[in-house]
């Protein structure tokens, strides 16, 4: 079972850029190229929803309300999927949470805008 954990959140204000990575594990280098991986973020009270994905190939795609703040990207020799948030909202408030092709999620990384 694959293994994710997310890492890079924290409080910024209004603005600001945070990064954010996720790092997989038990999952070989070429199996983690193969998967699409993907950002979500849950504000509070509301349900999960997809903010950015990149496929196997690179190709991205991004939620409306994130086009043009955020990226993101991947280095497959390091398991990792990065995303890069800039001019931050305090919308953007909430858990974000990385997932790839499988089931497993993880444990989410908490980012905070203040006004």
């Amino acid at each position: 079972q694959v293994q994710l954990v997310e890492s890079g959140g924290g409080l910024v204000q209004a603005g600001g850029s945070l990064r954010l990575s996720c790092t997989a594990s038990r999952i070989s280098e070429l199996g983690f190229s193969l998967n699409t991986m993907a950002w979500y973020h849950q504000a509070p009270g509301k349900e999960r929803d997809l903010v950015a994905l990149i496929a196997r190939y690179g190709e991205t795609n991004y939620a409306d309300s994130v086009k043009g703040r955020f990226t993101i990207s991947r280095d497959n020799a390091k398991k990792t999927v990065y995303l890069q948030m800039d001019s931050l909202k305090p919308e953007d408030t909430g858990v974000y949470y990385c997932k790839g092709d499988a089931k497993a999620w993880g444990q989410g990384t908490q980012v905070t805008v203040s006004s």
